[in-house]
């Protein structure tokens, strides 16, 4: 499995693993950051003429999206290679986040501050 910036062919794959993650952003977000590297792609490595993608993850600038990876392949470090690899292409990232994904972003070491407004819902920030 590789990390790659997503191209504008695989931009349905893309939203077909976001809808599979019932993760909610609009089609012209995913394809605006494969023509400015802000989507990225998990794609498999076991027939390189056909990479599928695995997971997917959205920048909007420096603000993560969405992240997502195929049910099948979650906990197999997929979701976190796409986040190191979105913090290699910018100097912070940040995400909004729900209280069952906080693990996850802690793990990785963002620091994880509550929202103000919204019960059960995170905020977190690495450099």
């Amino acid at each position: 499995m590789h990390v790659r910036t997503a191209t504008a062919d695989e931009v349905p794959a893309v939203m077909n693993v976001l809808d599979g993650a019932v993760l909610s952003i609009a089609v012209e977000t995913v394809r605006a950051g494969a023509e400015d590297d802000g989507t990225l792609v998990a794609v498999s490595d076991d027939d390189p003429a056909a990479e599928r993608v695995l997971g997917a993850l959205v920048l909007d600038d420096t603000h993560i999206e969405a992240v997502a990876v195929r049910r099948r392949r979650r906990g197999q470090g997929i979701g976190t290679a796409l986040v190191e690899a979105a913090l290699d292409r910018r100097d912070c990232v940040t995400a909004e986040f729900d209280a069952d994904v906080r693990p996850f972003y802690e793990a990785l070491g963002f620091d994880v501050t509550p929202l103000a407004d919204e019960a059960d819902r995170f905020r977190g920030e690495r450099e």
